[in-house]
């Protein structure tokens, strides 16, 4: 019953965009100042991909659209291009969330994947299009994989820390809608 409260919704929407801060707050501090050869995963992408297909209604369209615009300009990126591509994949994800629920965390986990390799194959394009310089392929490719080992990390940090579950069969949203 508390999972369906109208404070339960908005906490954990604010939470959300607590925890984006968070990450976005410790990707811009000054730790290195060498060009990096490593690439470190993408926590704000696992963690949307991982409440979009848990629990879709604490991430609702127009905030991931904010955070991930906002994430965008604080890090330098094109403005809304990696954003769109985030938008669009996490939608796609809500509407496989049925198909998901009674496969195992390996299904969830490939499906994550495949969409973030999507997405990030997109964006290289993207950019290639534009004349844009990319960086090197390496650390995108890397960064891909680093954010797919930490994929389950994420996951059960959600569900330990937020009880944010798979929704099971049957169970019905806020708007009475089955979920």
């Amino acid at each position: 019953m508390a999972e369906r409260s109208p404070a339960k919704l908005w906490f954990m929407r604010l939470a959300y965009v607590f925890l984006a801060t968070l990450i976005l707050f410790a990707h811009l501090l000054p730790l290195e100042t060498t060009p990096q050869r490593f690439a470190g995963p993408d926590v704000l992408v696992a963690l949307t991909f991982a409440w979009a297909l848990r629990r879709p209604q604490y991430v609702p369209m127009l905030l991931i659209a904010m955070v991930m615009l906002l994430a965008d300009l604080l890090l330098q990126r094109p403005p809304g291009l990696w954003a769109a591509l985030i938008l669009l994949s996490a939608e796609w994800l809500k509407l496989r969330d049925r198909n998901l629920r009674e496969n195992t965390f390996v299904a969830e986990w490939l499906t994550v994947a495949y969409t973030l390799f999507l997405a990030t194959l997109l964006y290289r394009a993207t950019l290639g299009l534009l004349i844009v310089s990319p960086g090197a392929l390496s650390l995108s490719f890397m960064q891909f994989g680093m954010t797919m080992l930490v994929y389950p990390l994420i996951a059960g940090a959600s569900f330990l820390a937020f009880g944010s579950r798979r929704g099971k069969q049957g169970e019905f949203e806020q708007m009475g809608r089955k979920a």
